[in-house]
């Protein structure tokens, strides 16, 4: 059952990174996931969701954004950094560690990620 569970969300996911440049593809796919799998959680506009529901919501600013989006740090930017609506930036606050802008968590985990590619 997992095995079909991976190739949904690759139908899911696939068409909302097609326009990004093959290479980042795969980073932006990392970093849905890491954020639909956290355990953290993501404060928008006052409102508290949970990963999964986070990353839903970051993937419908993706497809919006898609056009202005040509690299993964445009993703994080456009997708994950603030309200379109309020201005008011996004924070994350995970178990155990201090409340930060999604901005700067995601950033943290694409350096990561990267570094680990090498």
């Amino acid at each position: 059952m997992p095995k079909y569970l991976v190739y949904l969300t690759l139908l899911i996911v696939y068409p909302a990174i097609a326009d990004v440049p093959p290479e980042q593809a795969r980073e932006v796919t990392h970093l849905l996931s890491f954020v639909k799998n956290s355990n953290c959680t993501i404060n928008r506009n006052g409102s508290k969701y949970n990963g999964r529901k986070g990353e839903s919501h970051i993937s419908r600013k993706f497809e919006y954004f898609r056009d202005d989006i040509k690299n993964t740090e445009d993703f994080i930017k456009y997708s994950a950094t603030k309200s379109t609506m309020s201005g008011d930036f996004y924070t994350v606050s995970c178990p155990g560690k201090q409340t930060i802008q999604t901005k700067d968590w995601l950033l943290n985990e694409l350096a990561r990620f990267r570094s680990k590619q090498k």
